[in-house]
């Protein structure tokens, strides 16, 4: 007999929801079968309270998203080593299901070429789910299950042996589509993203561009995303759809300036290795219905 898979979890915060950081401490501490090792990163702020037996790491300085997430990783030994997969949680979110672990566990072990599992997120109080939070094109049904391209950053698992096939998180990209940057590399190495309608989190409903730096940093980060991972002839493909639809979208002047500023910086500023995805895993998002370029 196998001896079942080990969990971690890295929760990040910038110590200003204590409330909503216990809430979801307690569902995790609550999840059926073994227990979950858990280490809530201090994003430039003190952690402040947690229950017995959470790990904390206080970082002196902000370091974003991802940079945050990879201190949560290595504190589990090398590329998170130490444990089998890690679930990566919003601090404001909460796990209203007791078997969501087990739930990642089965799936892992049934499928071995999985790699993430995305969860399904919902308000609290409505039960609604963004179409934005949905990885895919055919976001109209939030409750099918399906293979995907990317995934959502602070409600999933990760497989520990894809982080230390595709590497970490991209720590320059601060915030947004260090995911995906991810994802791509997860998927080039061999892994399957699945989306799991049936592994919840709660999250309350926000907008993505409440974020003053929301819009610059998206346009940036796009850039890089397309300069870092994609073969260089859909390069310009990529980010010329985007621009398309960021000007369909008619955002505010305010805005489309920040957005177009954001673009520049992105070809101006180093962006990090570059490894081109093989043409064979480009041919592999078109065939799961999300062609790198768009």
């Amino acid at each position: 007999m196998t001896s079942p898979m080990k969990l971690g979890a890295v929760i990040i915060t910038m110590g200003d929801r204590p409330d909503e950081l216990r809430a979801l401490l307690d569902s995790v501490i609550a999840q059926e079968g073994d227990r979950i090792e858990v280490v809530v990163v201090g994003n430039g702020a003190p952690v402040g309270s947690v229950p017995a037996g959470v790990r904390t790491v206080e970082l002196p300085e902000n370091l974003g998203i991802p940079g945050g997430r990879n201190v949560g990783i290595e504190a589990f030994g090398p590329s998170g080593a130490d444990v089998d997969a890690l679930l990566f949680l919003d601090d404001d979110g909460l796990l209203p299901g007791r078997d969501t672990a087990e739930l990642c566990r089965q799936a892992f072990g049934a499928d071995p070429k999985l790699g993430i599992i995305t969860f399904r997120i919902t308000d609290p109080d409505t039960g609604a789910t963004q179409r934005r939070h949905v990885p895919r094109l055919r976001a109209a049904d939030p409750t099918r299950s399906s293979r995907v391209t990317t995934f959502l950053g602070g409600a999933n698992a990760v497989r520990t042996r894809v982080l230390a096939e595709a590497g970490p998180l991209p720590e320059q990209f601060f915030y947004a589509h260090e995911e995906t940057d991810l994802a791509w590399r997860a998927l080039d190495a061999g892994w399957m993203i699945d989306y799991r309608a049936d592994l919840v989190l709660h999250h309350p409903t926000t907008a993505p561009s409440r974020h003053a730096v929301h819009h610059r940093m998206v346009a940036r980060n796009r850039v890089w995303l397309a300069r870092r991972n994609l073969p260089a002839p859909l390069v310009p493909l990529y980010l010329g759809v985007w621009l398309l639809l960021t000007l369909v979208r008619r955002p505010s002047p305010p805005a489309l300036k920040a957005w177009f500023g954001g673009f520049r910086e992105g070809w101006a500023t180093s962006c990090g290795p570059r490894r081109p995805m093989k043409w064979r895993t480009v041919w592999r998002l078109t065939r799961l219905g999300r062609p790198p370029v768009i």
